[in-house]
C-alpha cells in the first residue's frame, strides 16, 4: 500500500507505527503492533514506517520522537508516543473495542 493512499471506504481502521531503526524500543513496539493485530482479530491495518529509512515521512507527519502510534485519520492526528506495550490502554485511546470487551460487559 502507498503510503500516501488513505484506506478505501469500508476497509478495516489505519494505524501508523513510526520507529527508528533496530532498536530495543522499535522491536518491542513492532510485537505490540503484531498483539495489537491479533486483539482486534485482524480488523485493523497498522502501517509501519521506520523514519532512517524514510525520513521525509516523519518530516511529513510531523513526528519528533520514536516509537509514535498514529491514527493519521481524525484531525487532529491522535498519538501515543513511547510504550504501546499495554494493548488495553491503546485500543481505549484510539477508541476501539477489544475483540472480547462485549463479554466483559455482560459479566
Amino acid at each position: 500500500m502507498n503510503p500516501e493512499q488513505p484506506p478505501a471506504s469500508g476497509a478495516h481502521p489505519l494505524l501508523r507505527l513510526y520507529i527508528a531503526g533496530d532498536t530495543p524500543g522499535a522491536r518491542r513496539a513492532l510485537e505490540s503492533r503484531l498483539n495489537i493485530i491479533e486483539e482486534m482479530s485482524a480488523s485493523i491495518e497498522i502501517q509501519i514506517f521506520d523514519i532512517l529509512e524514510h525520513p521525509h515521512e516523519a518530516e511529513r507527519a510531523g513526528i519528533l520522537a520514536t516509537p509514535t502510534l498514529s491514527d493519521e485519520s481524525a484531525d487532529p492526528p491522535r498519538r501515543l508516543v513511547g510504550d504501546i506495550s499495554n494493548i488495553a490502554q491503546v485500543l481505549d485511546y484510539f477508541g476501539f473495542r477489544k475483540k472480547d470487551d462485549i463479554h466483559d460487559r455482560d459479566g
